[in-house]
């Protein structure tokens, strides 16, 4: 999936409509441009949002626990302490976005491009990744244990204390990651793809969590 680079680009661009107000509970928002607004504590817990653009927003405290997303495109947009667990995530493009302190534990995400995104303390747990790209990003304190990752991959992001135990991964490609610092999980580093400087940095780190001991003459 090749994000859009610009709203005009999205095949649904024509039809999209502005929003005004605020956000409901079980809503269905189709088609519907979410520009420049400012969204805090707003209920919108089973909303499903369905070929749809973000632009400039920003979520605080917003509860959307089991939203949906498909085919929504998002830039410049800020997401904090929002609640997104056991939402779902299609086909969706988020682009110079920032998420802080968000419960997106139970998620499932597929076919999802972060670009250019900050993550800081975000709570997957227990997630689904498939087929994601994390590019150009930075993902710092984020928990992703006991998630599934299959076929995501990393080009160009920075991996700082991000949480791996009992995650679960299939062709996690982690060659492109500029970091890979990992708070806990080495474990479960079985499945994932490394490059050779990658192995050599984290060979203490899985000595010691094979419980061998280095020693030298």
């Amino acid at each position: 999936m090749t994000p859009a680079e610009e709203i005009a680009d999205l095949p649904y661009a024509g039809l999209l409509r502005p929003h005004e107000g605020g956000l409901e509970v079980d809503e269905r928002y189709d088609t519907v441009h979410f520009d420049r607004l400012v969204l805090e504590d707003e209920k919108a817990s089973g909303a499903h949002f369905l070929e749809c653009a973000i632009t400039d927003c920003t979520f605080t405290g917003t509860p959307m626990r089991g939203a949906r997303f498909n085919d929504v495109w998002a830039q410049a947009t800020r997401f904090t302490g929002t609640g997104l667990a056991e939402s779902s995530w299609l086909d969706t493009a988020f682009t110079a976005c920032a998420l802080a302190g968000i419960e997106a534990y139970g998620s499932v995400l597929r076919r999802v491009v972060f670009r250019q995104c900050k993550f800081d303390s975000v709570n997957l747990r227990s997630a689904t990744l498939q087929d994601v790209v994390f590019e150009d990003c930075v993902l710092r304190d984020v928990d992703l244990g006991g998630a599934r990752l299959t076929g995501v991959t990393f080009p160009g992001t920075r991996l700082e204390r991000v949480h791996l135990a009992r995650a679960t991964l299939k062709k996690a490609d982690l060659r492109g990651a500029v970091t890979l610092d990992l708070a806990d999980g080495y474990e479960s580093l079985k499945g994932a793809l490394i490059s050779t400087p990658q192995l050599f940095d984290l060979a203490p780190a899985l000595a010691q969590t094979l419980g061998i001991t280095v020693k030298d003459k």
